[in-house]
Formats: C-alpha cells, structure tokens, sequence
C-alpha cells in the first residue's frame, strides 16, 4: 500500500474499537488516548532519568510525553506540572529572594564559567554546516563594513549570545537548532519545542544577554589589558546590542523576560531604566524608558512576579548600561 494511502487510513481504538482519524490524540468515544502505549514508555524512561538526576534528560523526555497527550485531559496538567517542576531551580525556590540575588551573582562570574565548562557547548555551532557557513557570510559582510578585527568581534559576540540560548533550551530538555546567522540583522535559534512557562520563557530569553554580557567583560578586560582600541570597540559594540534586545518587543529577548513580571515588576523595571539614565545619560536607555513604559501600560502581566527573573534582568540592565556609557580612551 503506498505511503500516501497508510497515511490517510483511520485509527482504531484499541479501548472500544471505535475507528478514528490518526491525528487526533484521544478515541472521540471513550477519551482513551491514542498513544498510550508510548506515554507509558517515555513515562517510564523520564522516571528513571529523574532517579539517576539527568534532569535535562528527562525533561526532554516529559515534553515529548507532553505532545502526545490532548490540552484538555487531566494526564496535560499532571505533565506539565512535572515539566515545570524539574524547570525550575530547586535551591533558587527554596531560598526565595536571597536565591535570586544568588542566581544572579553566580551569573556575573560567566567569564570563569566559560573558559573553564562551556568550550564544548561553544564549539557545538562550528560543527554545524549551516552555522559555519552562515557565519563566514556574516563575517565577509561586516568585515566589508568595519574591517577584519571588529568584524571578528562582531560575529563572535553574536554567537555567544545565541548560544547562551542554547545552554538553556538543552538545560530544560527543549530541542533546538544550532544558531543560524542572517547577516546584517544578527542570529536566531529555531525552536523545535517551546517553553510551557512564562518562567521556562523568561529563563531561555535573558539566557541570550547573560551570555553576551559574558563576552562584552572579555572584550572589555582584554582592552583593558592590552589597550587595543578595536577591543574597546567590540566591547561597547557588545554591550549596547545586549542591552538593545532587553527591549520588551516582539521577538527580542527583553519581551521573554517581559512575560513573567507582574504589573508590579514591569513598573519597577521601568523606574530603574529612568534612573539608569539619569545617572549614565546613555542614549539608548531613552527607547528603552519609552517601550519598557508602553510595555507595564499594555500587555497581559503575569498573575504572579518571578523575582529570579527580575533580579536578572535588573542587574543585566545595570551593568550592560554601565559599559555601554563608559567612556573609552582609544589610543
């Protein structure tokens, strides 16, 4: 029988016998599911993966449970408590405020992370073809642009961002793409899974400048070091792109971290945006103040605040601020 024609042929269910169409996630007679079988399987697996505490590994089992399973039946909620369970910082949780402030703190030393565990999860885009290859076609157009030595910064900074995202989506068990640059516009990364929190979704957004902060404190310690004014350049370049996507707007990373303030929060953010200003005069937070404001007016907020991602997005506004207004004595 061709392909076509097994496609088309009907379900049955093997609860009543009630034929149905093969898309559909539960018999229309008796609700009983149609790939039990599997959702036992993969229930199974993520249990196991759970005792032996790859939670990652389970999580991306538990999502693909959570696909097979239709919105309405009781079996989705019980899933997706699990999911978000097992997304969530156990240590963060308990220690409340404090573990935030923790959360955040352990972030700033992203630059001895990152030389010491993460070179593996860098070089995973390099291996990629169509990372490698989008990426060499950015870097010819920037360095037509800006010359070799920004260009190389440039292009570097960008992937480091993306795969700041990356590291959270394989944290949480989500399936992802390798970044994919468009040259002139930047990087993305495509998402095979989504989030099924406003939490999981702020985590996996501010990922993406916590990352590329990361990488702007290179470049600025490696000015530092060297006096290398190209260095100063990428550096500041780096800080205002990261502090640019803290935008709450469509697809930019600040509207992630956006889904999961309160009306509360998004007020508190948009008091730190006007005092930040005030105290560097950097130009970019004017848009930012303008937006962040529009965005705590409009918008559905989330019923409760997420002060994990608060004091993420706080402190990436601070410091990403701080040295996008830094003056740079370029020799």
């Amino acid at each position: 029988m061709p392909p076509s024609v097994l496609a088309l042929a009907p379900a049955v269910c093997a609860g009543c016998g009630t034929e149905f169409a093969p898309a559909l996630l539960s018999c229309p007679a008796c609700h009983r599911l149609t790939h039990a079988d599997a959702l036992a399987r993969l229930a199974a697996h993520a249990e196991e993966a759970e005792r032996s505490g790859d939670r990652a590994a389970a999580l991306r089992l538990w999502r693909e449970a959570l696909a097979l399973i239709p919105r309405g039946a009781q079996q989705h909620g019980a899933v997706s408590g699990k999911i978000e369970a097992l997304g969530t910082a156990s240590w963060a949780r308990r220690a409340g405020p404090a573990g935030a402030v923790g959360l955040v703190l352990w972030k700033a030393k992203f630059a001895l992370v990152f030389l010491l565990g993460k070179a593996k999860l860098l070089l995973l885009g390099l291996t990629k073809v169509s990372t490698l290859a989008t990426m060499l076609l950015s870097l010819g157009v920037y360095w037509t642009a800006w010359g070799w030595k920004f260009a190389l910064g440039v292009v570097a900074s960008i992937y480091i961002h993306e795969i700041g995202h990356v590291a959270a989506l394989q944290r949480l068990g989500i399936r992802a793409s390798a970044p994919m640059f468009v040259p002139g516009f930047g990087a993305f990364v495509r998402l095979e899974q989504h989030p099924t929190t406003e939490a999981e979704d702020a985590r996996v957004g501010l990922a993406g400048p916590l990352w590329g902060l990361g990488a702007t404190l290179v470049a600025y310690a490696a000015f530092l070091a060297s006096g290398a004014g190209a260095l100063a350049a990428i550096a500041q370049w780096s800080a205002r792109i990261n502090l640019f996507n803290l935008l709450p707007v469509w697809q930019l990373d600040g509207s992630r971290g956006f889904h999961a303030f309160s009306r509360a929060q998004r007020w508190v953010v948009v008091a730190a945006v006007a005092l930040l200003w005030l105290l560097t005069r950097e130009g970019l937070l004017v848009l930012l103040l303008a937006v962040t404001s529009f965005a705590a007016l409009s918008g559905k907020p989330a019923e409760r605040g997420n002060g994990t991602a608060l004091g993420q997005y706080l402190f990436l506004l601070a410091v990403l601020a701080a040295l996008s207004a830094v003056p740079v004595a370029v020799p």
